[in-house]
C-alpha cells in the first residue's frame, strides 16, 4: 500500500516537472542594439503560452524606476546592467529574479520627469523587444570589435535540438519594409521541434545564443560589404595558400542560410561565407594578395567592408566628420592596458592587424590634439604609439606590438569611443610608425638671426566665398577686419607683413600657399571663424600640422585663450590646406563661432575684434623673441 502510494506522488511530481518544464521560456540571449536603440530577449523555443500577453509596468519612487517580470522564463544568457546618457533612462537591470517559480525580471532607472509613453514594449515570434526610442548608453559600455584570440563555443553557447528549415523567397522591397524581418528570419530558420518535421529540414544540434545574425554580403567595386544584425566581433586573420586567401572568423554568429558556401566575385576575387562551426561564420576572401585586405566597421558596429590596402576612395564611407577629442590611458590588474579616444560623432574604423603592429584608421576624423595625445600616453604602455593626420584617410594610429603581446578593440555603444586592450604587452620602438612614409616631408626655411621678421597673413575665404554665415553676417568680414588689425599692430613693432587678400575677393587655396612660397616668410598665419550645427557651442581654437609648427600654435593660442572670454577649445592638429601646404610653421586661427548667438553678437564688435587681434599679434611676437 505505502509502495503504490509512493509511486502514485512520483507520477505526479514527474508530470508536474514535466508541465513546468514545458512551460519555462528559456530566455537565450539579451542583446541592445545600438543602431535602433532597442533591447532584444530572444528565445529559441516554442512555448505554447504568450510569454508577452501579461506584462504590466509597475512604477515605484526613491529612486525612481520602472519594471516589469516575464512569469515563467529563465533567463539562461548572464544578467546584463547597462547605463545609459540620454533619453530619460539612467540604467536597465535585466536578471534572473525567481527561479521557484521561474521569473525575469527588467527594471529601468528613469529620470523625473521621463514620460513613461516613450517606452515601447515589442512581441515579435515570442522575443521580447525593448523600444528605447534614441536611448543611448554610455561610452563606458563597449563591444568588441577585433580579438587577437580565438574562442571556443563553450565561451558563449548551450547545445540545443533545431530544425533547420529553408527560408522562403521574400521579395527584397518586403525585406526593407519590415523592420522585424531579420529577428522574424532567424526564429524561422532556428526554430525548436517539439513534433516530429514532417518537411525535408534535416535536425542537428545548433548552439543558438547568437550576437551576431550575418544577413547579407555584397561584392562591389572597391570590396566585399558583410552586414548584419546585433553585436560583430572579428578574430585575427588566417592566412593560407593554394589557392591563396585569407580567413576571417566571426564568433559567436549565426549565417542566413540562404548563403551557406555562396561565392561573390570581383573580377578575379571572391568571398565565400559558411557556418564554419556552431558558433561561428568563417568568412574567406580568395585574392592574390590577401595580406592586404582588412575589415572596415560602421559606427553603429553592424557592418564590415572588406577592402584592400588604401583603396582609392573613402568618402562613401561616412556622411559626416568628426574630431578626436579626448584620450585615456588604464592599467588593470590582470596585466592589460586600455588606450580609449573619444570622437564628437560616430566613427568609421578599419582595423589591420600584422605580425608587427597594429594599425587603426579613423577615416572620418579630421582633427586631433597632438598636445593632449602625447601627455596621456607618455610613460605608458602606448608611448610608442603614433597618432597623426594623413591625406585621404584621416587620422591614421600605429601601435609597434612585441611577438608577446594580445590586441582587442572594442567600440563604444553610441559609436564615438574606440578602445585598444593589450595583455602581454612589451612595446618595442619603431621609429617608421612615428613618420609614416605615406606623409610628405615639408622641408621648412629658416631666416637668418637679425634680419627683419616676415608674417604673411591669410584672412580666410572671400569674394564669392563668402564662409560661414548666420543671420546675415558673413565669416569673410570678420576674417579681413581681424586680419587687418593684425597687420597694423605687427606693423607698429617692425614686422613686415604681407596679406593674401586685403580687399573682398576670391583667393584660392593654392594661390595662398603660393604667396607664402614666393615671400618665404618667417611664419604663415590663417584666421577663421568657426561654425557648428549645434548652436550652443562656443570658443576659439587654433590648429597646425607640421610638428615645426606647434611652438607658433602654442604661443598663439595661449595669448588668444587669456584675452578672449569664450571657452578654450585647444589645439589641434589638422589637415587644412593651408597650413598642410606651407614651408613654414603655419596655423589657422579659429577665433569663435558664427553659429553661436551670443558668440557671433560678441564677434562683430570692434572691442572683441580688437582684443582677437592683439591677442594675436603678441602671441606672434612671443614666438619670435622665442626664436
Amino acid at each position: 500500500m505505502i509502495r503504490k502510494f509512493l509511486y502514485i506522488l512520483f507520477l505526479i511530481f514527474f508530470c508536474c516537472q514535466m508541465c513546468f518544464a514545458e512551460n519555462v521560456y528559456k530566455i537565450t540571449s539579451v542583446n541592445f542594439d545600438t543602431s535602433t536603440s532597442m533591447i532584444f530577449l530572444t528565445s529559441p523555443d516554442t512555448y505554447n503560452m504568450s510569454v508577452a500577453n501579461n506584462i504590466k509596468l509597475v512604477k515605484l519612487q526613491n529612486p525612481k524606476r520602472i519594471y516589469f517580470d516575464l512569469n515563467s522564463a529563465h533567463l539562461v544568457s548572464n544578467k546584463e546592467n547597462w547605463y545609459f546618457n540620454s533619453g530619460g533612462i539612467k540604467q536597465i537591470k535585466i536578471n534572473q529574479f525567481s527561479t521557484n517559480p521561474y521569473k525575469v525580471r527588467v527594471v529601468m532607472y528613469v529620470a523625473d520627469n521621463y514620460d513613461v509613453t516613450k517606452l515601447n514594449l515589442l512581441k515579435i515570434n515570442n522575443n521580447i523587444v525593448i523600444n528605447l526610442k534614441g536611448t543611448v548608453l554610455k561610452s563606458e559600455y563597449f563591444q568588441n570589435i577585433y580579438s587577437d584570440s580565438r574562442t571556443s563555443s563553450s565561451e558563449f553557447y548551450e547545445n540545443l535540438s533545431i530544425s533547420n528549415e529553408e527560408i522562403d523567397n521574400i521579395n527584397a522591397q518586403a525585406k526593407k519594409a519590415d523592420s522585424a524581418y531579420m529577428i522574424d528570419q532567424i526564429q524561422k530558420s532556428f526554430q525548436v521541434q517539439t513534433q516530429p518535421v514532417k518537411t525535408s529540414a534535416v535536425t542537428k544540434d545548433l548552439k543558438l545564443k547568437s550576437k551576431y545574425f550575418l544577413n547579407t554580403v555584397n561584392a562591389k567595386s572597391t570590396g566585399f560589404l558583410v552586414s548584419g544584425f546585433g553585436t560583430v566581433n572579428v578574430e585575427k586573420p588566417m592566412y593560407l595558400s593554394n589557392p591563396s586567401r585569407v580567413v576571417f572568423d566571426i564568433p559567436n554568429a549565426v549565417l542566413n542560410p540562404s548563403l551557406v558556401n555562396k561565392t561573390f566575385p570581383i573580377g578575379e576575387e571572391s568571398i565565400k561565407v559558411s557556418q564554419f562551426s556552431q558558433n561561428k561564420v568563417r568568412v574567406i576572401i580568395y585574392s592574390p594578395e590577401t595580406t592586404k585586405y582588412f575589415p572596415i566597421f560602421s559606427s553603429d558596429g553592424q557592418s564590415m567592408f572588406f577592402v584592400k590596402e588604401n583603396p582609392q576612395n573613402f568618402a562613401n564611407l561616412f556622411n559626416t566628420t568628426n574630431d578626436a577629442v579626448a584620450y585615456y590611458v588604464n592599467t588593470n590588474k590582470d596585466d592589460t592596458s586600455d588606450f580609449t579616444i573619444v570622437f564628437s560623432s560616430p566613427v568609421v574604423h578599419g582595423v589591420k592587424r600584422s605580425g608587427s603592429d597594429l594599425t587603426i584608421n579613423f577615416y572620418n576624423t579630421s582633427r586631433f590634439n597632438q598636445n593632449a595625445y602625447k601627455n596621456t600616453v607618455e610613460n605608458s604602455a602606448f608611448k610608442n604609439m603614433s597618432l597623426d593626420i594623413l591625406p585621404k584617410i584621416g587620422l591614421k594610429l600605429v601601435l609597434p606590438l612585441s611577438a608577446s603581446a594580445s590586441v582587442n578593440t572594442y567600440l563604444g555603444a553610441d559609436g564615438k569611443t574606440v578602445k585598444i586592450s593589450l595583455k602581454g604587452m612589451n612595446v618595442t620602438p619603431q621609429a617608421t610608425a612615428i613618420a609614416p612614409a605615406t606623409q610628405t616631408k615639408i622641408l621648412f626655411v629658416h631666416r637668418n638671426k637679425g634680419a627683419q621678421r616676415v608674417v604673411v597673413l591669410d584672412a580666410g575665404h572671400g569674394g564669392t566665398d563668402f564662409g560661414a554665415m548666420r543671420a546675415g553676417i558673413n565669416e569673410k568680414d570678420i576674417n579681413l577686419d581681424v586680419a587687418k588689425r593684425v597687420k597694423s599692430i605687427l606693423e607698429t613693432k617692425g614686422v613686415k607683413v604681407i596679406m593674401t587678400r586685403s580687399t573682398d575677393v576670391f583667393i584660392p587655396l593654392q594661390q595662398r600657399t603660393q604667396v607664402a612660397a614666393t615671400a618665404k616668410p618667417d611664419i604663415f598665419v590663417s584666421v577663421h571663424v568657426n561654425a557648428s550645427v549645434r548652436p550652443e557651442i562656443c570658443g576659439v581654437e587654433t590648429h597646425y600640422y607640421h610638428d615645426e609648427s606647434l611652438d607658433l600654435a602654442s604661443s598663439v593660442h595661449s595669448k588668444i585663450a587669456s584675452y578672449i572670454k569664450s571657452p578654450d577649445r585647444g589645439l589641434f592638429k589638422s589637415k587644412f590646406y593651408v597650413i598642410n601646404h606651407t614651408e613654414v610653421p603655419a596655423i589657422l586661427c579659429e577665433i569663435g563661432f558664427i553659429s553661436n548667438d551670443d558668440e557671433r553678437n560678441d564677434l562683430i564688435t570692434d572691442k572683441r575684434k580688437q582684443q582677437t587681434a592683439k591677442a594675436i599679434a603678441e602671441g606672434i611676437m612671443s614666438y619670435f623673441k622665442l626664436k
